[in-house]
Order: structure tokens, then C-alpha cells, then sequence
């Protein structure tokens, strides 16, 4: 079975009846069943339910009717995302055996009404804590690039899915910058929308303040398309806006890799490197709130069953729940201040680009990497650049440059709210130009 590249092309083969949903799904299924073994991203495989949902999108065709924009299209949603049918654990043995959902989180609903198949769900760091994907109850997840590094967090499983080809596209959630470091490490497309444009119903909260949902994917394209699905929006931009790379806070401990990408960027777009001010205040900030939302959430639980949450993530919640309320309301009085401060940058620049990752993925035998002359954990300091755009709630997305044979690395493009067709539009100029683009993983069952 030839299967076509892009999710578009995918879902017009299945309406048209050239291509079956349910051989395109039954293909997902095999190929998490062989390739999933090697980097752990797959916590739940959907079998039965996928191949029950693809016969339906069948039936459909057979009858002469639409299944939707999405037709057969296999995907999977991170562990955090309600399944009906099953318990929502959010990656932690504390919720493993709660009681079943009883309906879909709503952007799944979503996904399943334009056609698509849900085939699984994915590993991350327990309570979206973290950015390795490390997780005390399923294991690591592994980079499909070189299976002894980290694929990112806490979205990893979402993204090594994507990245080894077991699904075109997949949800993941993004607190700190959950979507775009593993996107970032595996060398995808991935979108952390305006905060509160897509329903979190159904998504088990970790920061009531900073939390966002998003895709991943292997193309531009593929992007765009499920945005368009999602938001129902058709919104396009074919303007190429004047850029800026932002630099200060965000070359700190920079790989040299990024370099040469950053200096054609710079002569292709004309982009000068600005400093964003207060970058490292409002990172400061961000981890506050992270640590105070985060433990006030787990308080109970805390209190009564922490021997049931994973160590790593249970000790950070303790020390965030201890954290006094005054730490808390400066926090958030500086967010706006620092909102206004970006927003004010985005009208002169409506595109600021910075690095997504520091590093190219850690190895997971020595999970930390080099800042400043000194070892620093890669869990908790991954997100040094996602963290200050996080905190002021404007879209990003992450996309991959193009770097053929060698560990991935991303850049994070940032407009200000509601903005998401001017990324998309200035994405295309680069991919156009050759700067960014997936390339597939050359490991071996990847």
C-alpha cells in the first residue's frame, strides 16, 4: 500500500475511495507494534477501537458520504488528553486506575467528527513535569534520531510517534514548552497556539495559568491543515513580515550548531538580533507559578498518597506548594507587565525568532548538559528559551531546521495573539528557502 505524503492527500484518497481507512490504520497499528519497542513513545496502543472507527469512516464512503477532512487519518494524543472509555492518568501510577472517562477531551471529539482515527495514546513526563519524557511508571521515551538520548517533555511520546512515522500527526500539551522541546529534539513542526484558543476540556490540568494544547507534525502542510481542523478557521496570510532574532537571554549557553542557521536566516529575511528585555525575570516568574499552581493542584494527593506520585516530580510539587503566596502575586503582577513588553516588541517586529532547545538532544546516560561551564539538568533546564514565551501567552511554533544526517534542532517563531497564520506564512518563506524541513530519522526501526 502506497500511502500519500501529506495528511490532505491522506484524507482525499480515503474520500474518494482509492485508499481505505482501514488499511491506512491497520499500517499505524503494525508499525507501533514494530517500530514503538525501540523508543517507548506508545503507552496505550488503540487497536480495536481504530480498526472499529476506520470501518465506519468506510461505511461512510461506501454510502456516498463525506467522513470529513480528516478521513482514516491515524493520530495520537498525549496522556493527558480523556479518552472515553479509560482512565486519564496524565503519565502517573497516582491516576492509573482512576475510573474510566466518559467522553473524549473535546479537541479529540473534534479530530474524531473530521474523520480522524485515534490509535493511541503517548508517554510524558509524569503530570507534564519535566522536559525528558523520563516517567517512574512507562519508562523513557527515546529520541528516534539516536535512541540513546531524550526525545524531549514532557510531550515526548507525541513527538518521537511523529518523528519515527508511527502516526502523521499527534497532541501534545505545552505549560513551559512542553511542545516545542520535543519538537525541537526530533525534528518537527510543533505549535503552541494563543493561550485559551483551543478548549482544554477534557485535558488534565497542570498550570491553570499557562497551559496550552497543540499538534505535531512532519510538514508545514500537515500543520496548517490540522490547525484549520481544529480551530475551524481557514485564515491564511501569504505576507512575509519583517522578522527578528532575538539574542541575549536567548544565546545563553547556545549550541554552536545553530550558528550558520542563524546567520542565513539573518541575510535571508533581513532579521536583526534584538534583546528581549526582562527574558530571564519572567522565566524566573514562570517557574514560580509552575511551582505554586502545580503543587496547589497535588495538595491533597500530596498530602496523603505522595508515595504514589514519580519522586522527581513529587519533590518539585512539595517545594512549590511551600512556596509563599507573595512570591505568587509578583509573579503574576510581572506577567503582564511583561506581556505588554513583548506585544509592544511584536509591532515593530511581527516575528521574533529564537532558538527552541539550547542543545541538540541530551544523552540519556548523562541527562545534562553544559550552560554557562557547568553540568545542568536537562529536565529542568531544557526550557530555558521556551519558558519567557510561554509566559506571555502569544502563539509559537517550533519548526526543524533542515540539518540532513545530524541531531536535530528547532527555532521558535513567535507573532503576537491570534497570529497563528502569520507563523505559518513566515515558515513557508523559510521552508521555501531551504533553511527548515524534516528529515527522517536514519536509525535503524525508527
Amino acid at each position: 500500500m502506497t500511502v500519500p505524503i501529506t495528511i490532505a492527500a491522506m484524507a482525499k484518497a480515503v474520500r474518494s475511495g482509492t485508499l481505505p481507512a482501514s488499511a491506512m490504520v491497520q499500517e499505524s497499528v503494525s508499525n507501533i507494534e514494530t517500530r514503538n519497542p525501540a523508543i517507548n513513545a506508545v503507552t496505550r496502543l488503540l487497536a480495536a477501537s481504530a480498526r472499529d472507527d476506520a470501518a465506519t469512516v468506510d461505511a461512510l464512503v461506501a454510502k456516498g458520504i463525506d467522513p470529513g477532512p480528516l478521513a482514516g487519518v491515524p493520530f495520537a494524543v498525549k496522556d493527558l488528553f480523556a479518552i472515553q472509555g479509560l482512565p486519564n492518568t496524565a503519565g502517573s501510577r497516582l491516576h492509573h486506575d482512576t475510573l474510566p472517562e466518559t467522553a473524549d477531551a473535546e479537541v479529540v471529539r473534534r479530530l474524531k467528527a473530521a474523520g480522524a482515527v485515534l490509535v493511541a495514546s503517548c508517554n510524558m513526563d509524569a503530570l507534564a513535569y519535566g522536559f525528558v519524557t523520563d516517567n517512574a511508571l512507562h519508562g523513557i521515551t527515546r529520541n528516534p534520531y539516536d535512541t540513546t538520548r531524550f526525545a524531549g517533555g514532557s510531550s515526548g511520546g507525541s513527538a518521537a510517534a511523529v518523528a519515527a512515522g508511527l502516526v502523521p500527526f499527534a497532541l501534545g500539551s505545552d505549560t513551559n514548552g512542553s511542545i516545542r522541546v520535543p519538537a525541537s529534539l526530533c525534528g518537527l513542526y510543533g505549535l503552541r497556539p494563543t493561550y485559551g484558543s483551543l478548549p482544554l476540556a477534557g485535558v488534565f490540568p497542570f498550570v491553570e495559568s499557562l497551559d496550552t494544547i497543540g499538534p505535531f507534525t512532519r510538514s508545514l502542510t500537515d500543520m496548517e491543515w490540522v490547525w484549520q481542523v481544529l480551530t475551524g478557521s481557514s485564515d491564511q496570510s501569504n505576507s512575509t513580515p519583517q522578522a527578528a532574532i532575538l539574542g541575549g537571554w536567548f544565546a545563553r549557553g547556545l549550541d554552536p550548531a545553530f550558528a550558520p542557521h542563524l546567520e542565513r536566516l539573518a541575510a535571508l529575511t533581513g532579521a536583526p538580533t534584538i534583546t528581549l528585555p526582562d527574558a530571564e525575570k519572567a522565566r524566573s516568574a514562570a517557574f514560580v507559578m509552575t511551582a505554586v499552581e502545580g503543587g496547589r493542584l497535588h495538595l491533597s494527593d500530596l498530602r496523603t498518597r505522595s508515595s504514589q506520585f514519580d519522586p522527581a516530580v513529587r519533590d518539585r510539587l512539595l517545594a512549590g506548594a511551600a512556596l509563599p503566596q507573595q512570591a505568587y502575586r509578583e509573579a503574576v503582577a510581572f506577567q503582564q507587565q511583561f506581556r505588554e513588553g513583548l506585544l509592544q516588541l511584536l509591532q515593530r517586529h511581527p516575528i521574533l525568532v529564537a532558538p527552541a532547545t539550547p542543545v541538540p538532544a541530551p544523552r540519556i546516560d548523562d541527562p545534562n548538559f553544559m550552560l554557562d561551564g557547568e553540568k545542568v539538568s536537562a529536565r529542568v533546564q531544557l526550557g530555558l528559551y521556551t519558558q519567557p514565551i510561554s509566559f506571555a501567552g502569544v502563539p509559537v511554533l517550533s519548526v526543524p531546521l533542515l540539518r540532513p544526517g545530524a541531531l536535530p534542532l528547532g527555532l521558535q517563531l513567535i507573532a503576537a495573539p491570534g497570529q497563528e497564520a502569520l507563523l505559518f506564512a513566515f515558515a513557508r518563506h523559510l521552508e521555501a528557502a531551504g533553511l527548515i524541513g524534516y528529515s527522517a530519522p536514519e536509525v535503524e526501526g525508527a
